[in-house]
């Protein structure tokens, strides 16, 4: 236990999937890179991260992970205050080939202070020219 002051995470993504457009109100994320590559938009930034490197998502900052090549990808995310875990525990799967439950998703998510702001493909920099 970490007392909720921070949650560390380890995340797989089959190769080409990626997250929402989204944004953490209430905490700031990192990735760390253990397997693969990811692909970070954060605000008008676009980072390519490989095994060992990170990136560190700041609260309130619209952003997509992606694992966009054709190799699956594996890495640790740390947030703090501690709150991702708790949609994690939730939703996450522990079968590769499992589709989540989006209801109970989008209901923690909201409770949690995670925001939505694009459908599946949309990248954050589009988002901040509107």
């Amino acid at each position: 236990m970490t007392g909720g002051q921070y949650d560390l995470i380890e995340g797989y993504f089959p190769p080409g999937t990626q997250t929402p457009l989204h944004r953490h109100t209430r905490y700031w994320e990192q990735l760390y890179v253990l397997e693969g590559e990811f692909t970070i938009w954060a605000g008008e930034q676009k980072v390519v991260l490989t095994t060992g490197e990170s990136f560190l998502i700041p609260v309130g900052t619209p952003h997509v992970v992606a694992a966009i090549g054709d190799q699956p990808a594996c890495g640790l995310v740390i947030a703090a205050p501690s709150a991702f875990a708790r949609l994690i525990a939730a939703t996450g799967t522990q079968d590769k080939a499992e589709t989540p439950n989006m209801v109970l998703f989008d209901r923690i998510s909201a409770e949690i202070g995670d925001e939505i702001l694009g459908p599946p493909g949309t990248l954050p920099f589009a988002a901040t020219k509107m």
